[in-house]
């Protein structure tokens, strides 16, 4: 009761919060409890019987022939309840079973009572002169090959019969040698019972220590309260707030980028109307030189006529094209712009990011007295855990334990010499019946040896020689010997035949496929008035289901004793040491936190003012179109390099001369227009084409984007202002769920700890394996049916020796008489 008592408190202070059901599952961070302290076990309960299992195979092979029946599950439960008998059907289901036992038990009665009964009236009649007794043989033709098979028979029988007795002894020193080290494997097994019962305590401190980890991550979000749950509220939030913001931080740039956009206008139509003036003006420069050039005798030759005609005819494309001189003017728009640009948007738009920002200080400097009432509560589930821990007599019950197994080990080691000293009287028994049977032998063995070595095949039988003779007086001398002996071997077979054979069919093979097991499981049958016999001895209480069979198969996989014994149904952790009582404490001290985000302000009305003025500063009344007319034009109608070129190589077609030489001054002078003029207004042209399209994109409904980002402003504003406490009951919410599942994850894992490692049972299973499986059916049944086997074999083997021995001392004694023959008679 000491025993079962112990296990059960073990268990019950290891399971100190085992059954919390979880409400929520969130994903919280994951909390590493490391590993149950927990040392290895050194039995292994299997043994391994080496050469000689070979036989054990042989005989369980036999026993399978002479049993082929299935384990009676019925009758053993009738025999335990003592209802065996009630019905005629027991009788003959349990001859039925035993059949086999009782046909070969039979069998052995009948040679114990028949052979010595024999072997009297053998001795009655040789003494008469007959049954070969008469010192007379009758010669006969086939007497050589008459005595050379009843010597080859006779040897044969002895060769079996040394077998047997060979396993009979092999089997009976293998007993032997397993009880002497027998000790080794008993220690084994009581010291990994004390580790079982000194690394419990430790493992239930350690169940107990590791609240300290799943208690420290809760503290230690709760001390970041502000980047746990400030975070997870700013987040939340952000999703609407954060892009108000990033709309008004964009239309800030805008208004920047407009007013540079703006100035670039202005500055390149400027830069442009003058450019245009100075260039039409040294375009019409050029144009008249051209003319008078032309106007030269020169160009009345024959050769120039032609040449200087195209070439006249192609001054009217020396103009400007583009004219952006009637473009009108921004002013007005970047005036506007700039009064708008006096107030920095940006600034302002920063201003509520790092308001928005500090909203996790907000949640600190809102939550100090809850947080401090909740670290109250961590603190008291740490010390109710230690007080009721150290409350269990843990101790006392595992130092009662202690002390009943060490007296249990001292009487082991008291009586252990004692059953070595009574295995040493039970070899010392066998070895004498083999002994027996190796008399036998060695008679049966040296009349062979002397009859077949001093046999002289031309010697009459009266003059037979002295080896010879003294081969038939061995022979018959084993013949004696085994009438003897034999009915003393075959009793001792039976009796070991029975008890072993049996306890290898009823106890060793149910026990090995747990057939065993559910007999003993079977309701009512220990105890007529419990249902479960387990369960009523550990609970009190017979209805629980707590089986042999289920108990031995946790222990052997080495799980908790609290999971193989249910030892829940002893003592209800729950009410005792409740979790969730002070979980729901928790929960309803973080479902008061308050959290009041209303100083946050995202954009004053002065900015949101400002967005408005930029959105009426006129840009949208810019005439895009007359701008970009101008600016897809060219700046001249012709490309002045391939103009100078061109002229260039008309020049080449006139003869060598002034006018050839002043044609091609003309051309340099045009690219040189180019370079100097025409370029920069290209340049010009281009920046003011970027910037246009610049101030076209923003232009485009201005007002509905400015009203879209001061709506999503507002919006986001109502939201921290109006919404927001649903968003922090949300949050809170799961903060409360992360800080809840802290505890639901050291549950879990106390549970999974005391399911699996903690005071894990494997030394229960070993001692079950060692006492049944090892000692009882590998040690004691394998040895005894092999012993029985090879002793029985070589007994009744004895029968046909006898017979062969009595007919070959027949051909090796010196007869007192022969048969005589005239010469006339042909000779036997």
């Amino acid at each position: 009761m000491a025993v079962e008592l112990c296990l059960l408190l073990l268990l019950f202070c290891g399971s100190t919060i085992s059954e919390v059901q979880p409400i929520y599952k969130p994903p919280p961070g994951t909390l590493d409890f490391g590993f149950v302290p927990a040392k290895t076990y050194d039995t292994g309960a299997y043994h391994e019987p080496g050469a000689i299992g070979i036989l054990f195979k042989i005989v369980h092979a036999f026993l399978y022939l002479v049993q082929p029946n299935t384990f009676p599950q019925d009758l053993i439960r009738k025999l335990a309840q003592q209802q065996f008998g009630n019905t005629q059907g027991d009788y003959q289901k349990a001859i039925y079973y035993e059949i086999g036992f009782i046909v070969s038990a039979a069998l052995g009665l009948l040679f114990i009572l028949l052979l010595p009964l024999v072997g009297l009236c053998f001795c009655m009649c040789r003494c008469c002169d007959n049954c070969g007794g008469e010192m007379h043989q009758r010669q006969k033709k086939n007497a050589d090959c008459q005595r050379s098979c009843f010597a080859t028979f006779l040897f044969v029988a002895s060769l079996i019969i040394s077998v047997g007795v060979l396993c009979a002894y092999a089997a009976n020193q293998h007993l032997t040698n397993q009880v002497r080290g027998a000790k080794k494997l008993v220690n084994s097994n009581f010291k990994d019972l004390k580790i079982f019962l000194n690394d419990t305590p430790a493992q239930i401190d350690y169940l107990v220590s590791q609240y300290n980890t799943t208690k420290d991550k809760a503290l230690s979000d709760l001390n970041n309260v502000g980047p746990v749950l400030g975070t997870r509220v700013q987040e939340q939030l952000g999703k609407e707030v954060r892009p108000a913001l990033d709309a008004a931080l964009t239309m800030a740039g805008a208004i920047r980028e407009t007013k540079e956009a703006l100035e670039n206008v202005s500055v390149s139509v400027e830069v442009l109307q003058e450019g245009t003036e100075r260039l039409h003006a040294n375009l019409t420069d050029v144009k008249m030189h051209l003319s008078n050039t032309l106007n030269d005798s020169a160009c009345n030759a024959a050769q120039a006529a032609s040449t200087c005609n195209i070439i006249r005819n192609s001054l009217g494309q020396l103009t400007i094209n583009a004219n952006f001189s009637g473009l009108p003017g921004v002013s007005s728009q970047l005036a506007k712009v700039n009064d708008v640009l006096k107030i920095d948007l940006s600034s302002l738009v920063q201003k509520g990011y790092a308001a928005f920002n500090d909203t996790p200080d907000l949640v600190v400097n809102q939550t100090k007295n809850i947080l401090s009432d909740i670290k109250s509560v961590l603190e008291s589930i740490g010390s109710n855990i230690t007080t009721f821990t150290r409350a269990l007599p843990v101790q006392k019950i595992l130092a009662d334990l202690m002390v009943y197994l060490t007296q249990s080990e001292t009487y082991v080691q008291d009586y252990f010499p004692i059953v070595e000293q009574y295995d040493f009287y039970r070899w010392l028994g066998c070895l004498i019946l083999c002994c027996m049977l190796v008399l036998i032998l060695v008679f049966y063995y040296l009349g062979l040896l002397c009859g077949t070595c001093g046999y002289d095949k031309h010697a009459s039988p009266t003059t037979r020689g002295c080896i010879s003779n003294t081969g038939g007086n061995f022979l018959m001398a084993g013949v004696g010997f085994s009438f003897l002996f034999s009915w003393v071997l075959m009793i001792v077979v039976v009796l070991t035949f029975v008890t072993g054979g049996n306890v290898e069919k009823l106890v060793c093979e149910p026990f090995e496929d747990k057939n065993l097991f559910k007999v003993l499981d079977t309701p009512y049958l220990l105890n007529k008035h419990w249902k479960n016999y387990l369960a009523g001895i550990i609970f009190k209480n017979p209805n629980v289901n707590l089986t042999f069979e289920k108990v031995y198969s946790d222990c052997k996989e080495n799980k908790g004793i609290y999971t193989s014994l249910h030892l829940e149904h002893l003592f209800n952790i729950n009410e005792l040491l409740n979790i969730s009582m002070y979980t729901e404490d928790v929960a309803l001290k973080i479902e008061h936190i308050q959290i009041n985000l209303s100083k946050i302000i995202l954009l004053d009305e002065i900015g949101k003012e400002n967005l408005l003025n930029f959105s009426s500063s006129g840009i949208d009344g810019i005439d895009f179109s007359a701008y970009l007319t101008e600016i897809n034009k060219s700046v001249t109608k012709v490309d002045l390099l391939s103009f100078a070129n061109d002229l260039e190589a008309r020049a080449d077609q006139l003869p060598k001369g002034a006018l050839e030489n002043a044609l091609k001054g003309h051309a340099n002078n045009i690219r040189m227009i180019h370079n100097q003029q025409v370029v920069p207004l290209e340049q010009a042209m281009s920046t003011l084409n970027q910037s246009i399209r610049l101030l076209k994109r923003t232009s485009s409904e201005l007002m509905v984007k400015v009203k879209n980002v001061i709506s999503a402003v507002n919006a986001a504003q109502n939201l921290i202002n109006n919404n927001a406490s649903q968003v922090i009951v949300q949050e809170t919410k799961k903060y409360m769920d992360t800080i809840i599942g802290y505890f639901e994850q050291y549950t879990e894992w106390v549970k999974e700890s005391i399911s699996m490692e903690v005071a894990a049972c494997k030394p229960i299973a070993n001692v079950i394996d060692t006492a049944v499986d090892i000692f009882l059916c590998s040690y004691i049944a394998d040895s005894v049916n092999t012993f029985w086997f090879g002793l029985g074999g070589s007994s009744m083997f004895l029968i046909p020796a006898i017979i062969f021995a009595v007919k070959l001392s027949k051909y090796y004694r010196r007869m007192d008489t022969e048969d005589v023959y005239d010469d006339s008679v042909e000779q036997w």
